[in-house]
């Protein structure tokens, strides 16, 4: 909004000035300050919430995919909270941990369990939703061997192959080891950087098993005559988080768009977008359960 300079007290071609003549307050000028200033105030947008986005690392996907996944979900939240939306994808870990370390992320939706754990330990978020469909996340050990694994000591020092070290299906795996007892130490281990690389390793005689948690991946290893020893745990991946700087009525609201999603047309179109079918409430005495037997 353009504003007027004051009108200067000198005459216009710099002559003297005429006697000074008493002047009495104009109230339409005495407003107009107050006026303009509300003006700029309600022409400011309001601040953008930022969604913070990871989807792994032991799949093959790159930034430009992601971010436009989460546009039509961003949009459906923006309208639900009355405010702008932006998005932040998180390519890696580490940007996820420092990004959720350092609050700069008003909401995330965070691939990996562990990393969503522990910034919901850390007290800095909490659970607002999980994925639908991916709440029973479970590791299979692929193996040449006919029978599953009965005696876990017996496995010590062969070979095991997994994704990248910091994937949540290895985090699992480890998981699953030191509750038969066993010391990830006591096998020689291999990590590779995709889960569909792990069957390789396998069928190849470089490792005895080899542990996936891609549905595809343990599809084909069956149909081509392999065998699963060993089944995790479920553990849910893909949560949404709210940071504890949000106010509850935001938190709330927010948590509220996403689990009513697949209940409109609107939420169906960004969901289909998102390739996800819904959301649904998270449970924090399974959250705490999983903290423990992680070893978050």
């Amino acid at each position: 909004m353009y504003i007027p300079a004051p009108i200067r007290s000198g005459q216009p071609d710099g002559s003297a000035a005429s006697a000074p003549r008493a002047r009495h307050p104009n109230p339409l000028r005495l407003a107009a300050p107050a006026a303009a200033a509300l003006l700029l105030a309600a022409g400011t947008p309001a601040h953008a919430l930022v969604i913070g986005v990871t989807e792994g690392v032991s799949y093959q996907t790159t930034e430009s995919q992601i971010a436009p996944r989460f546009e039509p979900i961003a949009e459906v939240l923006s309208k639900a909270l009355k405010q702008p939306v932006t998005i932040k994808v998180l390519i890696s870990y580490t940007s996820a941990r420092e990004a959720l370390k350092e609050q700069q992320v008003d909401l995330a939706f965070i691939h990996p369990a562990h990393v969503a754990l522990e910034a919901v330990k850390s007290g800095r978020y909490q659970a607002l939703a999980w994925t639908s469909g991916f709440t029973a996340y479970k590791v299979s050990l692929l193996c040449k061997e006919p029978q599953p694994i009965s005696n876990w000591k017996s496995i010590s020092g062969k070979g095991l192959v997994m994704p990248d070290a910091d994937s949540i299906t290895s985090v699992i795996t480890r998981a699953m080891l030191r509750e038969q007892g066993l010391q990830p130490a006591a096998l020689k281990l291999t990590n590779t950087r995709y889960q569909d690389a792990v069957p390789f390793y396998v069928q190849n005689g470089f490792a005895a098993y080899g542990a996936t948690a891609a549905s595809g991946v343990v599809k084909t290893w069956k149909e081509g005559g392999g065998n699963v020893c060993a089944e995790s745990r479920a553990v849910p991946i893909k949560q949404w988080l709210a940071s504890r700087k949000l106010d509850a009525a935001t938190a709330g609201a927010a948590r509220e768009a996403l689990l009513g999603l697949a209940q409109s047309d609107a939420g169906k179109r960004a969901l289909a977008t998102s390739t996800y079918t819904g959301f649904v409430a998270p449970s924090a005495e399974v959250e705490t359960a999983l903290m423990s037997w992680l070893g978050i």
